[in-house]
């Protein structure tokens, strides 16, 4: 008794957990440490868009075979539809209508016959460090290898620096490997709006990289979290990252830092491109 210290505990955290600190510690502290949280701003019109088209496309894989066609989406998309952020109705009904069209596009050029080995489906592996879980939009089978596959919906065009920077899909294919003991290196962002694929080939090297940065990220917030436990003050604990970010922040109106920042309407990235959100 007494001879061995206990195994410390492992820090349990998605992909998205660990982008909110490195995007800015004190936002995270507004969204996982702080109890009651603070209030939030207003729905965003963009993240509406986006939930209702990665929806849609998890119940079009859900349809039998024979019935994943174009002529099934309008009617999964309205059933799927999150209205909330939106100017008015018109705008609205404009963003349904360019959501549609990129669905109508993305779909055709998909096998309706084609099994993917999971629509949005959690995956989880432990390191060192973390107890790591995530949900993947899409896992495909190319071969005896797995594929890991992310919607995105925003105006950005993407490239293969954004596929091969991704922490989210280097974890999620670290995790798809482990659990299902196949091979899964490679990654890809759809695009729905311009219908591109960006991709990218990971190496057990660039796997192990963003491993590492994972867990130095977990690091430090177990040592903010510790400072914070032992009297030190939360905002020095929790720093902000000032900059563009601020103005698409929930937290804008609770955070000095972001209070300053020019604010943005729900709806501004469906309306104005030059005002685009930053990609989730």
């Amino acid at each position: 008794m007494g001879l061995f210290a206990p195994p410390r505990r492992l820090f349990s955290c998605t992909p998205s957990r660990l982008g909110t600190y490195e995007d800015c510690p004190r936002r995270y502290r507004y969204v996982y440490v702080d109890r009651p949280a603070p209030r939030r701003g207003p729905p965003w019109a963009h993240n509406s868009l986006g939930a209702s088209v990665h929806s849609a496309l998890k119940n079009w894989f859900g349809l039998a075979a024979p019935e994943r066609t174009t002529a099934a989406l309008p009617r999964l998309l309205r059933a799927t539809w999150v209205r909330e952020g939106y100017r008015d109705d018109e705008q609205e009904q404009q963003a349904f209508q360019r959501a549609l069209g990129w669905l109508e596009t993305y779909v055709e050029g998909l096998d309706p016959a084609a099994e993917p080995l999971g629509v949005e489906r959690t995956v989880g592996a432990p390191t060192t460090v973390l107890a790591l879980s995530g949900r993947v939009d899409r896992i495909d089978e190319v071969g005896d290898e797995l594929v890991i596959v992310d919607y995105k919906t925003g105006r950005r065009d993407l490239n293969g620096d954004d596929a091969r920077g991704s922490r989210a899909l280097a974890l999620y294919a670290y995790a798809a490997e482990r659990m299902f003991r196949r091979r899964c290196r490679r990654v890809e962002l759809h695009h729905l709006p311009t219908g591109t694929v960006a991709t990218h080939e990971h190496t057990e090297e660039s796997l192990a990289r963003h491993l590492r940065r994972a867990e130095q990220t977990a690091q430090d917030v177990i040592d903010a979290e510790e400072a914070v436990a032992a009297g030190a003050d939360p905002d020095v604990a929790f720093p902000t990252t000032p900059g563009p970010i601020c103005s698409w922040c929930d937290f804008r109106r609770t955070c000095p830092a972001g209070a300053a920042a020019p604010e943005r309407e729900p709806w501004a990235a469906i309306e104005r491109p030059s005002e685009s959100a930053p990609e989730g």
